[in-house]
């Protein structure tokens, strides 16, 4: 039950496993656009399930914009893939389908894949990072290298 409503959640609570993006690999066609990214960040910022009216009145605080283009635009995020919805009334309640995190790795490797010297991409990448991302990625190298190949995500060596 929802504490804040009293009624059943729509959708049940579900992280996807960050590290757990190969499926979403050949979904990326493209980053996303300016209101879609908009979107998105509230709906990834939020972490539940939204209606079209909160997401307008959030972007309104930024910007003028109408409903129907905000409901347009999810409805667009739903059909492309990135958004799931319910049914709640006689609205539609929306939830991301994967998180931000994997997004942005997806991304990257959708640039890292078109290089033709993907290894000179990798050192200018890194040439580019700051001291605190090369630490963070430190980090994500050493969590990987915990796990062994077949292994499901959490477990690790002993």
């Amino acid at each position: 039950m929802n504490v804040v409503s009293g009624c059943a959640p729509l959708f049940r609570a579900h992280e996807p496993d960050i590290r757990d993006i190969s499926h979403y690999y050949s979904r990326v066609p493209r980053p996303l656009g300016d209101l879609e990214d908009a979107v998105m960040t509230r709906v990834w910022k939020w972490n539940r399930p939204v209606t079209v009216r909160e997401v307008l009145e959030d972007l309104q605080q930024e910007r003028s914009i109408a409903y129907t283009t905000v409901m347009t635009v999810m409805d667009n995020l739903h059909q492309k893939g990135w958004l799931r919805r319910e049914v709640e009334g006689r609205a539609y309640r929306y939830a991301a389908v994967s998180t931000r995190a994997a997004y942005s790795a997806a991304l990257m490797n959708e640039a890292w894949s078109a290089s033709d010297n993907p290894a000179a991409a990798l050192v200018a990448f890194f040439g580019m990072m700051s001291e605190e991302q090369r630490d963070a990625l430190r980090d994500a190298m050493r969590v990987v290298q915990l796990e062994e190949p077949g292994e499901s995500p959490g477990e690790s060596r002993r």
